[in-house]
């Protein structure tokens, strides 16, 4: 039977807040400062043949950044499970931030590439536990639903941001300037501070939020044991499914680009099968179908969106180092330092968008979340169209204004602020309780291919291929225009099978 979820044993708050969501806001901050720090210079370092770096070619070096970024979220997706099933999100959260710091000591050690990926491989697999199951905390904190929740999820996304503008700042800096495995050091000693913030105040400020495990119903032993088989043929289908591929020669698996192909697959098989699996066998009502219906919507929204976006740590990288101005009164600045115009544009603009969503709420203008998707997406095609110019510049061979990029993060952030917080917020609410941390995993799957795309994408920024950079902007312009377009077609029948939900 599901226990109801006790208050905090503190109901103190702050800035109208409870002061739990700033218990997570702190923790989220250290985790993303160690997370987009290491990932603002990991492609830098794949492609380095001088300073000590891997020296990989466009191809595989953007290939291996796209698996691993793909990996950290689409490991919420068992991360999720996990914390509904076995430990509960709390426990989640702090065994997720000891495996993110492990891995992130082991990238510190300069020790050849098999411990170079195993590191990798441990800081995905940490993120996957902790990243989805802090975000449900934080919409626990609010059963009310509403604007203010949708305000606490901006005010948490500003904590998302901090940590990446400060570890975009330092590990960049550390990195590219004075020894890649300092930088990646400091995103070890950034997580190890994650951890003392949640181990000091999280039972403090949060009580029993996300402590929730789901257990089978006593008197309903037979319901339990068909959902267990139902998951258990599922599982089966995939692993059938994947061995086939593997076999007809669709997956290969040989190099770093086909495995990225590979998994870009698995990863759409799987957000496909898990949706469809939820519909058919979870148990859920009518209305609740619906709602995952839109859900799915949204993941696909997202999916396109963080294609685009996710080129920030890959194509966009690339073309700062390569073909970008960085001379700044005679200093030469670090080429991922461009990566933090992003999050500091979204610190300018979170409260104000927050704020504006609760002015219209007041005013009760309704400015839906599908329609919300649908101007992210038209911001998105925006950003490409500046980047279509700015490449067309750097085929003159010289090296183009950092305003460029300036004005193409600026569109990011916009666009972004629309969808991710906006999106959080709505899985949180939208989702069946008992689905709760799993299909917040799907969203941040989303994420996952998006990632995948990005890197994929980025493997054709090759010397040989400079003249490709404009058409290569163009095509992503033009899908996320026309995905916005078609999004806001449909912004109202989607809004009404979200039930009343806003």
């Amino acid at each position: 039977m599901e226990s109801a979820v006790r208050p905090p044993v503190h109901q103190a708050t702050l800035l109208g807040h409870p002061v739990g969501l700033f218990v997570l806001f702190f923790t989220e901050m250290w985790e993303r400062f160690s997370y987009y720090g290491m990932r603002a210079i990991l492609l830098l370092f794949l492609l380095d043949n001088v300073r000590g770096g891997m020296g990989l070619n466009e191809a595989e070096g953007a290939a291996i950044y796209g698996i691993y970024t793909a990996s950290v979220y689409l490991l919420s997706l068992p991360g999720g499970w996990i914390a509904d099933n076995l430990l509960g999100q709390r426990k989640s959260i702090w065994y997720g931030g000891i495996i993110i710091m492990l891995g992130h000591i082991i990238l510190a050690f300069p020790a050849g590439p098999g411990l170079f990926y195993a590191g990798l491989c441990t800081v995905a697999m940490g993120t996957g536990l902790l990243k989805p199951n802090i975000s449900s905390v934080v919409g626990e904190l609010y059963p009310e639903g509403g604007a203010r929740k949708d305000t606490a999820f901006s005010i948490f996304y500003m904590g998302i941001n901090t940590g990446s503008l400060l570890g975009i700042s330092i590990v960049g800096y550390l990195g590219q300037k004075v020894g890649w495995h300092y930088g990646f050091g400091a995103a070890a000693v950034a997580m190890a501070l994650g951890l003392v913030t949640y181990r000091l105040f999280a039972q403090r400020y949060l009580g029993d939020y996300g402590k929730f495990v789901a257990q089978p119903e006593q008197a309903d032993g037979e319901k339990s044991s068909t959902g267990n088989r139902s998951l258990l043929v599922f599982l089966t289908v995939i692993a059938v499914l994947l061995a086939g591929l593997q076999f007809t020669g669709v997956l290969d698996l040989t190099t770093a680009q086909g495995l990225a192909r590979a998994m870009g697959t698995v990863i759409s098989l799987i957000a496909v099968s898990y949706f469809t699996y939820i519909l058919i066998a979870g148990g859920l009502d009518a209305t609740e179908k619906k709602r995952v219906v839109v859900l799915f919507v949204f993941f696909l929204a997202a999916a396109l969106y963080w294609a685009g976006n996710e080129q920030q740590g890959s194509s966009l990288q690339i073309f700062a180092d390569r073909y970008t101005d960085l001379n700044v009164f005679g200093w030469q600045m670090p080429s991922s330092w461009f990566q933090n115009l992003n999050p500091a544009f979204i610190l300018i603009f979170s409260p104000v968008l927050a704020g504006f969503w609760v002015f219209l709420a007041n005013k009760h203008i309704n400015f839906s979340v599908p329609a919300k998707f649908a101007v992210s997406l038209l911001l998105l095609g925006i950003a490409y169209i500046i980047m279509v110019f700015a490449a067309n510049v750097a085929l003159t061979g010289e090296r183009t204004t950092p305003l460029f990029l300036g004005s193409t993060y600026l569109f990011f952030t916009l666009a972004e602020l629309f969808l991710s917080p906006v999106g959080l917020s709505a899985f949180s609410k939208l989702s069946p309780k008992r689905y709760t941390s799993q299909l917040m995993g799907l969203w941040f799957v989303g994420s996952s291919l998006g990632n995948l795309i990005a890197g994929l994408f980025a493997g054709g920024f090759d010397e040989e291929n400079v003249q490709q950079m404009p058409g290569m902007f163009q095509s992503v312009a033009i899908f996320a225009l026309a995905a916005g377009l078609v999004l806001l077609i449909f912004s109202k029948p989607l809004k009404k099978w979200m039930g009343g939900i806003d």
